[in-house]
């Protein structure tokens, strides 16, 4: 073996490459690999906890330890910035989510010839690995898997249904879709299967749109202290410890502003974690998010205004943004095209962009940056343990003039 061999580095897939470039599946840093492609491990290889690994969409690097995987997290943010022309200014240390800390999820049932498979899809695949174990998910989430597949092994023909699953503070909220409630048999077994599991909420989608059929008492998920009404399907940080490092250091960096706009602000994440602090306006585009914050807002007493805008139609004009001190971005992962092109003909003086994709957030950094902003500092999260998907909070100050 030459220097060539030898695994420099995770691709944004997981692979990991060689010095020419070469693409080795499950291979870390530090490995070797052979004239015949046999792997030598190095010191950065782990051995993978889970017996579905390398089958499983949901890791792609169970094979690495946690100094890779960090190392990994930051260069994602890196090479995206430096592919738009864009200097990280401080490149903080990234935080790893613990495994066994996923709070919500979606799993999907397929019936094949004998029982039904229940778990997430196969790498490049629409096929559904039975999942007997998993790492990544809260235990009140895992438990629940042997109950999908009794209930789907109950109903006879071929079958194909998904239970989207998300942790607030009453339980587990389940979303089934894909299984109908047709006559008083299938309806007591839906709510035989929400009691018999003690579920917070059943919501069943049969074609028409979610209607809850189980809900002992109203959900709610707690931000920054803050009861918060959980509608189903909102979005929900993927784990409590992940938001938690995001709303720490978005607070860090807004520190001593006074008016924020917390913008793409969902049911009030950043805005409640900034409203000890500040006065927020929260931006929202989805009317049962903004509506979720708004009442918890006044529940609460915080001062957080919240707003229906889509800020994608709608978005902020330079002269409306230049009445507050910061701004808070966390859009889709499309990014925020219109609203950054606003933002960057601003006189905002900070603006903390989180981003759950790396290559829109390139894109829109290198606007601001264009338009006379500088990226002072970025933090990497993985949220999604074992995973090569990559979140972060990032911050950019306006120059002077």
């Amino acid at each position: 073996m030459n220097e060539t061999d030898e695994i420099l580095r995770i691709a944004a897939k997981g692979d990991g490459v060689t010095a020419d470039g070469r693409h080795v599946p499950l291979a870390a840093p530090g490995d070797r690999v052979g004239p015949d492609g046999a792997i030598a491990r190095g010191p950065h290889h782990a051995e993978p906890p889970c017996r579905h690994f390398g089958t499983c969409g949901g890791c792609q690097l169970q094979h690495c330890d946690a100094e890779s995987i960090a190392r990994y997290l930051g260069e994602r943010v890196t090479y995206a910035a430096q592919g738009q022309g864009v200097a990280v200014g401080r490149l903080l240390a990234p935080h790893l989510s613990p495994p066994a800390s996923r709070r919500r999820c979606a799993l999907h049932a397929e019936t094949r010839r004998g029982p039904p498979a229940v778990g997430f899809r196969e790498a490049g695949s629409h096929r559904v690995v039975d999942m007997r174990e998993c790492h990544i998910l809260r235990p009140e989430l895992f438990a629940l898997v042997p109950a999908v597949r009794e209930l789907v092994a109950r109903r006879k023909g071929r079958q194909a249904a998904k239970a989207e699953l998300a942790l607030v503070d009453q339980g587990v909220d389940c979303a089934i879709s894909g299984l109908a409630m047709e006559g008083l048999e299938q309806t007591e077994a839906m709510l035989a299967f929400a009691r018999d599991n003690g579920l917070a909420r059943l919501t069943i989608d049969q074609g028409y749109g979610p209607e809850p059929v189980w809900e002992p008492e109203p959900l709610t998920v707690t931000l920054s202290g803050v009861p918060v009404d959980y509608p189903s399907g909102a979005f929900l940080q993927a784990t409590a410890d992940g938001e938690a490092a995001l709303t720490r250091i978005a607070a860090e960096w807004l520190a001593g502003s006074r008016f924020v706009a917390d913008l793409f602000a969902g049911l009030g994440t950043f805005a409640f974690a900034l409203s000890p602090a500040s006065k927020v306006l929260a931006v929202e585009a989805a009317r049962d998010a903004h509506l979720a914050c708004k009442a918890a807002a006044g529940r609460a007493g915080r001062p957080v205004h919240a707003m229906h805008r889509d800020l994608f139609r709608n978005p902020f004009q330079p002269d409306e943004l230049d009445r507050f001190d910061a701004v808070l971005l966390d859009p889709p992962r499309a990014g925020a095209r219109e609203q950054v092109a606003r933002l960057a003909d601003s006189s905002v003086p900070r603006i903390v962009y989180v981003s759950c994709n790396p290559a829109s957030w390139a894109r829109d950094a290198a606007r601001l940056v264009a338009a006379g902003y500088r990226m002072e500092a970025a933090r990497p999260v993985g949220q999604f343990v074992w995973s090569t998907h990559v979140e972060l909070a990032s911050l950019f100050v306006r120059e002077p003039a």
